[in-house]
């Protein structure tokens, strides 16, 4: 299954966003927009905080597709010490680097497209975190399918061994359809409870948070 392509699937759609959102920050100290479920966040923090066998100071986290930073910003506040955020908008990463320095915060950034198929090296990690990005390269207009397969394979070697953790939300797609996507690279650790609705007798989540694995090479 694809996803209609749409602007929000476009490096320039971001680019301007960021542009106006730098602005909005400049005169107001506005650090923008949280695109879908603004709670995301902190679920995914608190759920952090309870994992005994995550060390703040020694973790070494990723946020794939960083945006203002908000989150690496809010995992700054907990203690976590060796943060690193990316995005392909150099506008996003403007404003990241701007909101960090503003709070007192020594958080990496970097400028790098993940969808590519000779991505840059970017190290390795114990935890990459991706809220919305997955969802961004499936509605890329042109060659989604294979700019998720890059990213996904991208990920994967971006695990340092196979107890670092994936974490992704995404919006627009099902914990089942996650499941088999991921299949090729990844294992389900666990599932993350998000928001649930109901609708002619059946529950359904209106987000779906998900925990991964690095599949164990053979």
């Amino acid at each position: 299954m694809e996803l209609e392509g749409s602007e929000l699937g476009t490096k320039e759609y971001w680019e301007n966003s960021y542009t106006r959102e730098i602005r909005n920050y400049q005169s107001h100290g506005d650090v923008g927009e949280i695109w879908f479920d603004e709670d995301s966040q902190q679920r995914i923090v608190n759920w952090l905080l309870k994992q005994e066998n995550v060390d703040k100071q020694t973790a070494r986290v990723l946020d794939l597709g960083c945006g203002n930073g908000m989150f690496l910003i809010a995992l700054g506040n907990e203690g976590y010490t060796q943060l690193t955020g990316v995005d392909y908008s150099p506008k996003a990463i403007e404003l990241a680097k701007g909101i960090a320095k503003d709070q007192s915060l020594n958080i990496n950034y970097d400028v790098a497209d993940l969808t590519q198929s000779d991505p840059p090296n970017l190290g390795i990690y114990n935890i990459v975190h991706d809220k919305g990005t997955y969802d961004a390269v499936s509605l890329c207009p042109e060659n989604p399918k294979e700019k998720r397969t890059n990213y996904l394979k991208t990920v994967a070697q971006l695990l340092s061994d196979e107890h670092s953790l994936f974490i992704i939300t995404s919006c627009n797609w099902t914990e089942e359809e996650l499941l088999v996507s991921f299949d090729e690279f990844f294992v389900k650790h666990c599932s993350i409870p998000t928001p649930t609705f109901k609708f002619g007798g059946k529950v359904g989540n209106v987000v779906t948070s998900v925990v991964f694995k690095k599949r164990p090479s053979n």
